[in-house]
């Protein structure tokens, strides 16, 4: 009998920490499509529409074009998915509009609140227990958020919209019944259909960017793959790597989008760096946490693989 690998398995780590690089460095792509004209809208079609061929071939290459067909017979997982769908492509055109207008640091402090706000859901909606750590990083992030509304004069709604619809998306994905390849490639359809039939109609009335040449037309196809391949190096390590390191690994991105909006040149007063500041504790609180229960599980009796033949 061979004890089971403890370390995380390198393929998984390098396809986590990839999966969080691109969406570190994807706002960069929308403020270029931006700088070249576009809205949120088009952006919006045009990044749905061309993810629809990549995830795609991620749902061939997991051999699930079985299961994808079937969720259309099954009205039920086919209605949750279109509500995801919905609760992504909100997510997203916020994020796309707050990039292009000056606001990245509130999409960085929407993502640190994320894995709090899931947390806190997770205790009202599912009933799961909330230990004292926890209840520290929620409180962290409430203070934070409190100080961000009195640096802004008002409710950071940014940063609360992209917190509460990530979370609410990770709340319907869980209940669907389907891998993430093929869910990822129904929301895909469900919103790169429509959009294509935007994009179409954007061109006919002369106000499109994807026909007024190759670079414009390159960046919005690309900005589908830059949809695609994070989810699916993501879900693939998610189900590799231990819940710790993936807690590790969430804040990789806000990170890079905050020393983005510094480095833009975005304003950082004393007030937004303290609501900054408690959201990093909540942040840090929460990583904690997940090391501890990491510790506890690695204490426990290690699992076993049979030697072949045995």
């Amino acid at each position: 009998m061979v004890e089971a690998p403890e370390s995380p398995p390198p393929a998984a780590l390098a396809a986590g920490l990839s999966a969080y690089l691109i969406w570190g460095f994807i706002p960069l792509v929308f403020q270029l499509l931006g700088g070249l004209g576009m809205g949120p809208w088009e952006i919006l079609a045009h990044r749905t529409f061309w993810a629809i061929p990549f995830a795609g071939l991620f749902v061939w290459m997991a051999g699930q074009q079985a299961q994808a067909l079937a969720v259309f017979r099954k009205p039920g997982v086919l209605a949750l998915l279109a509500l995801s769908s919905l609760l992504i492509a909100a997510n997203w055109v916020v994020f796309i509009w707050a990039v292009n207008n000056g606001r990245v640091l509130q999409t960085s402090l929407g993502y640190f609140i994320n894995p709090l706000l899931s947390m806190a859901a997770g205790a009202l909606l599912f009933r799961e227990r909330l230990d004292r750590v926890a209840q520290a990083a929620i409180g962290f992030a409430i203070v934070g958020v409190l100080l961000q509304t009195l640096a802004l004069g008002r409710l950071p709604w940014v940063s609360l919209t992209l917190a509460a619809s990530f979370c609410g998306y990770g709340i319907v994905r869980k209940r669907v019944a389907a891998d993430a390849q093929t869910g990822l490639f129904i929301e895909c359809l469900i919103l790169g259909l429509p959009g294509a039939v935007f994009a179409v109609w954007l061109a006919g009335a002369g106000a499109d960017h994807f026909t007024k040449g190759v670079t414009p037309a390159a960046w919005l196809i690309f900005s589908g793959a830059a949809t695609a391949v994070p989810l699916v190096l993501f879900a693939w390590a998610a189900r590799r790597l231990p819940l710790s390191a993936m807690g590790f690994m969430q804040f990789l991105a806000p990170s890079m989008t905050f020393v983005l909006g510094v480095l833009q040149g975005e304003p950082l007063t004393a007030l937004k760096l303290a609501s900054f500041a408690f959201i990093w504790a909540g942040a840090g609180v929460f990583a904690y946490g997940l090391w501890r229960a990491g510790r506890r599980l690695a204490r426990a009796p290690a699992a076993v693989i049979p030697d072949p033949g045995t």
